[in-house]
């Protein structure tokens, strides 16, 4: 079998995984391009036998940068979803966890140069077309994975990502709001149908007879749960203007209930057909505007705090996460940026290697 190599880097990013491209490595077409990547990755199998992939959702994420087209941003970054056994690709949402690599990624291809201490990269979300300020350490001038700050989900510790989310409402559906309501019910369950950085369809633990504080393992194993789970997502996806979304990881469902330590929140985010172990980032700023919001089903969850940026402290599986919002409630809720820290680790590069039979060395 001939194959075909193409440069990668294989980066840890805040709680996901996946190799990171140069988007001129790969083929412009996005239907070779999907076949390239689920060669890679290896989907079609539970463990991703055949690629590099992890065997989870959250180890099967694909990151491709370049030179930004922009005048704002520095780095362009287009990422897909690539499902563990379906063989699917999902062009749609984007990643605020593999975003946690963007930075030292661009570092190691070369596409950007370390400055000084602190190297400030401007990342433009092609899929969503929201706006990230990445703080990466670079004392010297030298890119370093060491430091002290740990995030939950990831053992051990490492040097500080500092993310600054802009221009992230509405950024898939257009709306805030993409149904026109703080709240709709959808057989039997309310809901609310935010698009922050990522487009949610959020709804209350207790009303499917959930405490909220379940394991990951706990609730995949809750069949009945996601069965009710995914007949909401699908018919909210069409009130939210997404058309039929039975095959799109996107809108994302979470959950919310009260939680067990003053001032956070109990959330459970799932991706869509499996429960997230952690927590996504694009998730938590949905999750924080829901809660920040008057009127949706995080009412009476949390008190709400009065001043900007308020923090906002989301309990999820493996621990807490928090999100720092600055905001506006001068004409209803107005979300100007979402900030938090991740961490990132480069763990191998050189060439992943697909059948010449998908790409061919000559098939441009």
């Amino acid at each position: 079998m001939m194959q075909r190599g193409i440069p990668y880097v294989f980066m840890r990013g805040g709680t996901s995984r996946g190799p990171y491209f140069r988007r001129e490595d790969l083929p412009e077409d996005l239907e070779t391009l999907a076949n390239v990547l689920i060669s890679a990755v290896g989907s079609g199998h539970a463990l991703n036998i055949d690629g590099i992939g992890g065997g989870a959702a959250v180890t099967t994420k694909v990151a491709m940068l370049s030179k930004s087209q922009s005048d704002t941003a520095y780095i362009d970054y287009f990422f897909a979803q690539v499902s563990v056994e379906d063989k699917l690709v999902d062009f749609k949402p984007t990643c605020g966890n593999i975003m946690s690599g963007v930075g030292p990624a661009a570092i190691e291809m070369g596409l950007i140069e370390p400055r000084q201490d602190i190297t400030d990269i401007r990342i433009n979300a092609v899929n969503t077309g929201a706006q990230v300020k990445a703080r990466v350490q670079t004392p010297g001038g030298n890119l370093t994975y060491t430091g002290e700050t740990e995030i939950a989900g990831v053992p051990g510790c490492a040097a500080p990502i500092e993310l600054t989310f802009m221009g992230v409402v509405g950024s898939s559906t257009g709306a805030f709001l993409p149904t026109g309501n703080l709240q709709d019910s959808i057989d039997g369950i309310d809901v609310t149908c935010m698009d922050v950085a990522m487009p949610m369809v959020i709804a209350r633990a207790g009303d499917f007879g959930l405490s909220g504080h379940e394991s990951a393992q706990e609730l995949d194993a809750n069949t009945e749960f996601f069965a009710r789970m995914e007949a909401i997502r699908i018919k909210a996806g069409a009130m939210m203007g997404m058309g039929d979304v039975s095959s799109s990881v996107t809108p994302k469902f979470g959950l919310l209930a009260p939680s067990q330590v003053p001032g956070t929140i109990a959330a459970r985010y799932f991706m869509p057909w499996s429960t997230h172990p952690t927590m996504a980032v694009t998730g938590a700023q949905c999750f924080a505007a829901c809660t920040l919001t008057p009127g949706t089903i995080a009412r009476g969850y949390m008190e709400k705090p009065n001043e900007s940026p308020a923090k906002v402290i989301l309990n999820h599986p493996s621990g807490t996460l928090d999100e720092l919002i600055d905001f506006s409630n001068e004409d209803g809720f107005d979300l100007k940026a979402a900030g938090l820290v991740r961490t990132a680790r480069k763990l191998a590069d050189g060439n992943i290697y697909v059948p010449s039979s998908i790409w061919s060395e000559n098939g441009g």
